[in-house]
């Protein structure tokens, strides 16, 4: 699997010529999507039975470092998919007749994954206005019809929209609303994108309002039973938190390279000020990187395991946290030149500061982690629902 991470190490350098780009003008990095599926990254997830690469969690956060340290933006859109195909490949045969889901329900997934691994990519459609990313507000309703799943609603920050060939929808049942279920929708008909994305950061992800007003496959529930996407949540809270981690911790390390760079070039390093200033950069990157490496290796040994699921949430906190302080405090070492519109650093800036809102925010992050440190129970006696 180094294999994978020195792919993603040689595609930095072309994401990073790119970015500038796409972020000036607000556009998808297509070029970069292009390169990941000639590397046949889609099928990164996607077991090697099923003609892929059988990545763990661990090798993903490798492989999603290097990748942000390209571009962050096409770092955070590649984790979405990695986050559909890696969640559908780790169903395992047990965990199939435990949560009930039919053979049918498991051909079709693995068809999806063999998608996947052919070059085909996925973006998740989950947030909504008001809600957020919180599967038990979700307005989005679905309802059996002849031949399939009828699915209306409008979704928020649904990044790639446009540009996948399928999207992971999060929906209520219209005939009981406790009920929230997950579909792969494929790309066409009955989807419309509303260009609403123009942001502080991560410009380039194309994280458009998507509305839906489509009829689904049958097969195209995930899982073939009803109801099992808070259940998923619970089971995998590492897909759905500690994957970002993975981004942000190379944004903060490219905004150290960049700083770098920037202070060589002026003849700066002599500067003790400067030079204290990328040193404790160094040992805050250095050190979220070892918490999200050891989330994920924990994750790989005894996923949804107390333990493991707190590290998945420090990761997370962590990650977003030091990303927004490296590259404020790099970015003040540099001065007001690394400021200018374009410049690496002033990019990397505002991508770093999105790290602690992306959901679960790290206030979010912190309070489950205050609420386990007291000895609650952090899914169930925070004041709102984790999902």
């Amino acid at each position: 699997m180094m294999q994978a991470v020195q792919v993603a190490r040689r595609l930095a350098p072309r994401f990073a010529a790119r970015a500038a780009d796409h972020d000036r003008e607000g556009t998808f990095p297509a070029d970069d999507f292009r390169d990941l599926r000639e590397a046949g990254l889609f099928g990164l997830m996607v077991p090697r039975e099923l003609g892929g690469l059988g990545a763990t969690f661990g090798e993903y956060a490798a492989v999603a470092t290097e990748l942000a340290r390209g571009n962050g933006a096409t770092a955070l859109v590649f984790n979405m998919h990695a986050s559909v195909t890696g969640a559908l490949g780790a169903v395992t045969e047990e965990l199939a007749e435990a949560l009930g889901m039919p053979n049918e329900a498991l051909a079709a997934r693995d068809r999806l994954l063999r998608a996947a691994a052919d070059g085909s990519w996925y973006a998740v459609a989950m947030s909504e206005r008001g809600a957020g990313a919180r599967l038990s507000r979700l307005s989005t309703v679905y309802e059996p019809v002849d031949g399939g799943w009828r699915i209306k609603g409008s979704k928020t920050f649904c990044s790639g929209a446009g540009h996948a060939d399928g999207y992971l929808v999060a929906a209520r049942s219209a005939g009981d609303p406790s009920v929230v279920s997950q579909f792969l929708v494929p790309a066409g008909d009955g989807l419309a994108v509303e260009e609403t994305w123009d942001s502080l950061g991560m410009r380039s992800t194309s994280s458009h309002d998507l509305h839906l007003d489509v009829t689904a496959p049958a097969d195209r529930l995930l899982g073939g039973v009803e109801g099992l996407a808070l259940v998923v949540a619970q089971l995998m809270p590492h897909w759905l938190v500690a994957s970002y981690a993975a981004v942000y911790v190379g944004v903060a390390r490219a905004a150290i390279d960049a700083a770098a760079e920037h202070l060589n070039a002026r003849d700066l390093g002599g500067l003790p000020a400067v030079r204290a200033r990328l040193g404790r950069a160094d040992a805050a990157v250095a050190a979220a990187d070892l918490v999200v490496a050891e989330a994920a290796r924990r994750v790989d040994e005894a996923p949804g395991d107390a333990e493991t699921n707190r590290w998945v949430w420090r990761a997370k906190l962590l990650a977003g946290t030091t990303a927004a302080d490296v590259a404020a405090s790099v970015l003040e070492a540099a001065g007001t030149a690394a400021t200018r519109r374009g410049h690496p650093l002033e990019r990397l800036y505002r991508d770093a500061r999105c790290g602690s809102l992306h959901p679960a925010t790290s206030d979010v992050c912190a309070d489950w982690l205050g609420i386990a440190v007291l000895g609650g129970d952090p899914d169930r006696d925070g004041s709102a629902p984790r999902w």
